[in-house]
């Protein structure tokens, strides 16, 4: 890896990470096509070093959190039990089952496009509500959320960043879900990680993460991540909300977009 491109890593770490944390999402899901589009990491390579950014930049917020005393609480423990066994599952899909690169973009658009549209739709309806919406069961929660573990597993996102924007369009306020989100990610991404190095060891191609670039990802992340959860209560989480979807569905798009070229 050369300084360029080191430099050019921390710095969309950094500015990506500012953006999405106070909302939650450790900022991965929008790293990805940086990496693949700019930065050049092949897939399936580009997988675990999504995870190995989230494993580095993750103490950033999760600190901020700790320090306001917001990590607390069972929606952490139930997010991460869910997370943990899916994302070990999707990371053996990803290897074995979805290999190519026209397939993983097509996974990309089919993951962004809807989680995109769902975060704006969301967001709009929440603001029109005079009543706060019920929150969602324990077992609301730790059911989608081995489902969302095996995508982010496949995806490299952790998981988190799927399920914080469902249970806030749920009813769930940001700043309960926004801690536990960020924790489940880091957590997720730590097994996830590991159990790619694992896996390279027993198959040919590039399958464990390049890790100096992820590395200089997640550092720009562990200090935009710091800054952003510092600037959640300052911030209009409605207009972040609604960034983080344009954002999603923009990136969706484009990878559609290259699959129907």
């Amino acid at each position: 890896m050369s300084w360029s491109t080191g430099l050019l890593g921390f710095a969309a770490g950094l500015l990506i990470s500012v953006a999405t944390a106070p909302v939650g999402v450790s900022g991965a899901v929008f790293l990805l096509p940086v990496q693949i589009s700019v930065l050049g990491v092949p897939s399936p390579a580009v997988t675990p070093t999504n995870l190995l950014y989230n494993v580095v930049a993750g103490p950033g917020a999760l600190l901020r959190h700790h320090r306001a005393g917001t990590l607390r609480g069972p929606l952490t423990r139930l997010l991460v039990l869910g997370t943990v066994p899916g994302v070990v599952v999707g990371a053996v899909i990803r290897v074995f089952a979805v290999p190519g690169p026209s397939v993983f973009r097509l996974l990309v658009a089919v993951l962004l496009l809807p989680l995109g549209g769902w975060l704006c739709l969301r967001t709009l309806r929440r603001a029109s509500r005079t009543a706060p919406a019920r929150e969602p069961s324990a077992r609301a929660v730790t059911r989608p959320a081995m489902a969302v573990g095996v995508a982010g597993g496949i995806y490299g996102i952790g998981g988190g960043s799927l399920l914080g924007p469902i249970l806030v369009g749920r009813g769930m306020p940001v700043a309960k879900v926004a801690p536990a989100a960020l924790a489940a990610t880091f957590v997720t991404s730590v097994v996830g990680a590991g159990t790619y190095a694992l896996l390279s060891l027993s198959v040919t191609g590039d399958i464990a993460p390049y890790w100096s670039l992820g590395l200089a990802c997640g550092l720009g992340g562990l200090c935009g991540g710091y800054l952003g959860a510092r600037l959640q209560p300052r911030l209009p989480e409605t207009a972040l909300r609604l960034l983080l979807g344009v954002l999603a569905l923009g990136v969706g798009g484009l990878y559609a977009v290259q699959l129907l070229r």
